[in-house]
């Protein structure tokens, strides 16, 4: 029945629904899982890296975080060729929003430009939509720290603690159980990594298999925004403080 409405992001089905705008959350799905968490002193961002490879040199670059702009960090899930397209676009206007007012461009505002754009390629014939899902962790003056996340539809919305790709469903259960509002970053960043343990495939978790990054407030520079993609050091020392292989390890046996 959906091939007679599927071939064009213009047709609705009898039931209202379009069918090009789920196959593109369908592609979503089978991505690595990304996990944004909102605490009291910034937010985190934890994502699955699903290409692996020994051979590969990654030193200095990341599959699944991007900077936006000096307030603004992003986590993608799905298409990356599509991603890097949504991310230079909003580069682009995070960068004239600095020139023109001469202060960073608001969070929210950023983040519904972006948007405009994805949910203008679901109403025009002949283009698709973009194959991608976002996680935005970002500081602004008015509001502190944020954290929103996208679809491929256009859609938005503000989130304590949130995740999207493969597994979402039970990292979203695991959040719900585990989250607190007084939590602090370290307590963020070991959230993270232990719903990361328990909804990744590999039962062999380190940094080969992750991307962190976090954002939080300089404590020498007042209003001064930190944006930290950790390195693969630093992502095997949290895994083993947190002792979540330890406890794979228990429960195997």
């Amino acid at each position: 029945m959906s091939r007679r409405y599927d071939s064009r992001t213009t047709i609705f089905s009898p039931e209202g629904r379009l069918y090009q705008v789920e196959y593109a959350q369908e592609a979503i799905s089978n991505a690595g899982t990304a996990i944004g968490i909102l605490s009291e002193e910034g937010v985190v961002l934890a994502c699955e890296k699903k290409f692996t490879s020994k051979l590969l040199d990654d030193e200095g670059s990341t599959e699944k975080l991007y900077i936006l702009n000096d307030n603004m960090i992003c986590a993608v899930a799905g298409m990356n060729a599509d991603a890097s397209i949504l991310v230079n676009r909003a580069r682009v206007t995070a960068q004239q929003y600095l020139k023109t007012y001469n202060e960073e461009m608001p969070c929210e505002m950023l983040i519904k430009r972006v948007c405009d754009v994805k949910q203008g390629y679901t109403q025009h014939g002949g283009l698709r939509p973009f194959g991608v899902s976002f996680l935005y962790a970002g500081y602004d003056d008015r509001y502190q720290f944020q954290l929103f996340t996208s679809n491929p539809s256009g859609n938005y919305s503000g989130w304590k603690a949130t995740s999207i790709g493969a597994n979402n469903s039970a990292a979203q259960t695991l959040l719900k159980k585990d989250y607190k509002n007084d939590l602090s970053l370290k307590d963020a960043c070991d959230l993270a990594i232990k719903v990361l343990s328990k909804t990744m495939d590999s039962s062999n978790m380190n940094s080969e298999k992750l991307e962190f990054a976090t954002l939080s407030l300089s404590k020498q520079h007042e209003g001064k925004v930190i944006q930290k993609i950790w390195k693969d050091l630093e992502i095997d020392a949290l895994i083993k403080d947190t002792g979540v292989l330890d406890e794979k390890n228990q429960d195997d046996d």
